[in-house]
């Protein structure tokens, strides 16, 4: 996912202010855009709670 600097930077002091991993938040991101344009969005769920389960570094 393209983010400008700026956005990469409130991305990451939200995450930081909320207790969350900013790299888990991209990779949710990046799977709902995978989804966005496809006419069934079959899957989409497992995909996103696969990585709601995944371990990050934060």
């Amino acid at each position: 996912m393209n983010l400008s600097t700026e956005d990469t930077a409130l991305l990451e002091e939200l995450c930081h202010q909320h207790g969350i991993s900013s790299d888990k938040v991209l990779k949710l991101l990046e799977a709902v855009r995978e989804y966005e344009f496809k006419d069934r969005r079959t899957g989409v769920y497992d995909a996103l709670r696969e990585i709601l389960k995944s371990k990050t570094s934060q």
